[in-house]
């Protein structure tokens, strides 16, 4: 009977410990990096030009936009894989 709460999820949760050396790898996204490494500016000329400031704010939402059609494509192929339409 002493298994019977745990059994129904009334018992105390416990965090499973996972051996062996696995190794996870983390990648840091830094969009605003890469848009002002592909304009050719720095975070100084962004502050006092207001050009360059329009500029990088174009660019930066043309790649959030173009981000977001990617993982839009790239869920429709996970659920759809051969391109069949219903």
């Amino acid at each position: 009977m002493s298994g019977l709460p745990n059994l129904l999820g009334f018992g105390i949760p416990r965090l499973t410990i996972r051996e062996g050396n696995d190794i996870e790898r983390v990648v840091a996204h830094r969009p605003l990096r890469r848009v002002l490494s592909f304009l050719g500016y720095e975070i100084d000329d962004v502050c006092n030009d207001p050009i360059v400031k329009n500029q990088v704010v174009g660019y930066y939402k043309l790649y959030c936009e173009v981000q977001r059609v990617c993982e839009a494509t790239d869920l429709e192929r996970q659920w759809n894989p051969t391109g069949a339409i219903k």
